[in-house]
């Protein structure tokens, strides 16, 4: 049997004095403030048949998996499907480089696409991808993904037969959440079996009023 359950955790809150969109860049360590966000969704699972956890390459998912590879007695495992998306604002403060070249806003002509970085549906697809990879990955118990707040939302709006173009201040995906989906072999068009989203859940929601940087792209 595979995988019971996927969990899809995003990082905690990110080190970032500056206010840039840090994207793919490295070296972004998570604050304190981060490191007990990552805790809090570890501890919630605290029990649970976890048996693989996964994250992005990058430095502040990789670190926000250390909790669960504590609690769980696990080694880590890399997926560079779950990396953040590329974004052309990448190192930059973008409210400060709009006030000071106001001609940047072109680049923000086609939020359908995005016209700033990688298209919606190539996340949603590689994602996709990857959740199928971790369903598959284990002979039973439950996956972590370690991931970021875009591909995460992609993978829910997917799920959900919803569009993936939305409004980047009304994405359902904070700080340390974790949003869990599950195969369903007679859900999908054609009745073939899809992922449906089976939780949604907010562990370090009591530590989200102290963060300075929600770090969305």
């Amino acid at each position: 049997m595979p995988a019971d359950l996927i969990h899809l955790v995003r990082h905690g809150e990110v080190f970032n004095p500056t206010g840039v969109l840090y994207g793919r860049l490295p070296e972004f360590h998570l604050s304190d403030l981060g490191r007990r966000m990552a805790k809090a969704a570890a501890d919630s699972m605290a029990g649970r048949p976890i048996a693989r956890v996964t994250a992005s390459p990058l430095t502040r998912t990789v670190e926000s998996a250390q909790p669960w590879l504590d609690e769980f007695h696990l080694s880590l495992n890399i997926d560079d499907r779950l990396i953040e998306p590329t974004n052309r604002f990448e190192g930059v403060n973008i409210r400060r480089a709009l006030r000071a070249n106001p001609l940047l806003v072109r680049r923000l002509i086609n939020p359908w696409k995005p016209s700033w970085g990688e298209p919606f549906v190539s996340i949603a697809t590689r994602m996709m991808a990857a959740v199928a990879s971790a369903h598959a990955s284990v002979d039973r118990g439950e996956v972590v993904l370690v991931s970021h707040q875009l591909p995460i939302w992609m993978v829910a709006r997917t799920v959900q037969g919803k569009p993936l173009a939305t409004d980047p201040r009304h994405r359902r995906c904070t700080l340390s959440s974790i949003t869990t989906v599950a195969w369903d072999p007679g859900a999908g068009r054609d009745g073939t079996g899809a992922f449906a989203e089976v939780d949604y859940q907010e562990p370090a929601a009591a530590l989200l009023a102290e963060s300075i940087d929600l770090g969305a792209v």
